[in-house]
């Protein structure tokens, strides 16, 4: 089969196209033929081995997993011992392990029926961003109707998918953007839009019962000063312009440590990929309140292009590499 294969830690050019031997499926997983693949910034982490805090996780001197990728949508092409929930053809979402390639293999457990009204293209743009997303919004963040949301970040993968699910709960949203996402993030439910390059998040005064940060960028006493006394702020990532050896993520470390001492909730945000929260998102997307946002779709082979696209840290919505 054709796949991405990545042999050391570097730039977009340790990502080679080569023809390899189709995964063996085990205990519990499913093999799936790849349609689409969704590509975030924790691709961009993993190629490059940064920060190094992540090494021992994925491989120290290479990565561990010669194949990178997670997202994905398809068909399932056979399934292992022990599955009950799928059969060869039922068309899936979630994530796996080496998706960038025309086979995968996936646990039972981090698959779901792909949304009817997804194409495969739309699905892989939902797994990793939107449970993401819920883990802030219905999970950490716990939003409820009449509540003041900021999302910093609003255009992005994770952004869209949070300015949506928080809108859903009731929520007044206001998402933080660039001038040429104004008008998608309005589209997708935001009543304000605050545009970065023009103003500052505390320039109007107003106090944000849940943020939401998936920039990186921003002090945690900067933050802490657009929040109510009793707010709650969830950060995502970190920023791909830090050091090498934490990259933005001592932000999230420092967090920890500050959070009991003040009256606001700082949350380093950990999402768990499930069968149940996909299955949540599905609802949402099939009655319509989610729509996921694609904002461009490469080839398989392109996956380099698709990679520096997301590194550069000002894509629309989420990219996709098409296979």
């Amino acid at each position: 089969m054709r796949a991405i294969v990545q042999d050391r830690y570097g730039s977009a050019e340790v990502l080679a196209l080569r023809e390899i031997d189709v995964p063996g499926v085990g205990d519990g997983e499913v093999l799936v033929r790849v349609r689409a693949a969704g590509v975030d910034p924790g691709v961009w982490h993993l190629m490059t081995g940064l920060p190094y805090l992540v090494r021992p996780m994925f491989g120290l001197r290479r990565p561990r997993n010669r194949v990178p990728g997670m997202d994905l949508a398809g068909v399932v092409e056979a399934v292992g011992p022990c599955v009950t929930r799928f059969a060869p053809g039922d068309e899936v979402y979630g994530t796996g392990r080496g998706t960038y390639a025309e086979y995968t293999v996936a646990p039972e457990g981090r698959l779901a029926v792909k949304p009817a009204n997804l194409t495969f293209e739309q699905a892989a743009a939902v797994p990793i961003s939107g449970q993401t997303a819920l883990a802030a919004v219905r999970g950490a963040g716990n939003v409820r109707a009449g509540q003041r949301v900021l999302v910093i970040g609003a255009g992005g993968g994770v952004g869209t998918y949070a300015v949506q699910l928080a809108r859903a709960a009731g929520a007044h949203v206001t998402g933080v953007c660039s001038t040429s996402k104004i008008e998608l993030v309005r589209s997708i439910g935001a009543a304000d839009v605050v545009d970065y390059t023009r103003e500052d998040i505390t320039d109007r005064g107003h106090r944000y019962d849940v943020i939401v940060d998936t920039a990186g960028n921003r002090t945690l006493s900067h933050l802490r000063r657009a929040m109510t006394e009793k707010g709650t702020l969830l950060l995502v990532g970190g920023e791909a312009s830090g050091g090498r050896l934490l990259q933005g993520f001592d932000r999230q470390l420092r967090a920890l440590l500050l959070s009991p001492f003040v009256g606001q909730r700082l949350v380093p945000l950990v999402s768990v990929e499930s069968t149940a929260n996909l299955d949540t998102l599905r609802q949402f997307i099939e009655a319509g309140e989610v729509v996921p946002v694609v904002g461009r779709s490469y080839p398989l082979a392109e996956l380099p292009d698709a990679v520096r696209d997301i590194g550069s840290g000002h894509a629309l919505g989420k990219i996709v590499v098409v296979i």
